[in-house]
């Protein structure tokens, strides 16, 4: 939930989880390098706890590369999810103390800062078609232009319109059932 690293320590304060707390907490407290594990508090399948180490070693290298780690991150089966917001410099760098502290890690995702949600659901192609369809009216209801004006504003067949256009609506109603519907 929030964690605290420095060079020869690091405290975290960790909510975990399972069906299986009091062996998880027996192994944390059989790690060489934790100091303390204080149980904050329990209840059935979920613990509050606050565990100091001499190693904080998913902390550290990111303390190393001075990069900020959005709280709380999620580690499941050993794999910490990460979402960082850093210059690339520092991000490089990161690479470089998780690679010397023996961390394996994949970046699943770099987005530019300021990008819409559009910019990484279209590709260019798919935006502009979408744009000019929308200024066309296309989507004007009633509807002010047919699929074959827009296709010839464009310069392209009726049937490639038609395509482009229906992978850019499958990409957005996607997106928006993802969101809108896996919310709780």
């Amino acid at each position: 939930m929030t964690a605290l690293a420095g060079e020869d320590t690091g405290i975290a304060l960790l909510r975990i989880e399972s069906t299986d707390l009091l062996d998880i907490l027996a192994d944390v407290r059989g790690q060489p390098d934790v100091v303390d594990v204080d149980l904050l508090w329990k209840r059935e399948r979920t613990a509050l706890v606050q565990v100091e180490t001499t190693s904080p070693p998913l902390l550290f290298p990111l303390w190393q590369a001075g990069v900020p780690v959005e709280l709380p991150f999620t580690v499941l089966a050993g794999r910490a999810a990460w979402e960082l917001t850093t210059s690339s410099d520092r991000l490089s760098e990161l690479g470089e103390h998780l690679d010397e502290a023996g961390i394996e890690y994949d970046i699943e995702s770099v987005v530019e800062i300021g990008s819409s949600e559009a910019d990484r659901l279209l590709t260019p192609r798919q935006h502009e078609v979408l744009a000019i369809a929308i200024d066309e009216g296309y989507y004007a209801v009633p509807r002010e232009a047919t699929l074959t004006d827009v296709a010839e504003t464009l310069g392209v067949s009726k049937s490639t319109c038609s395509d482009i256009l229906h992978r850019c609506e499958s990409s957005i109603i996607t997106w928006f059932a993802a969101e809108e519907f896996t919310q709780p």
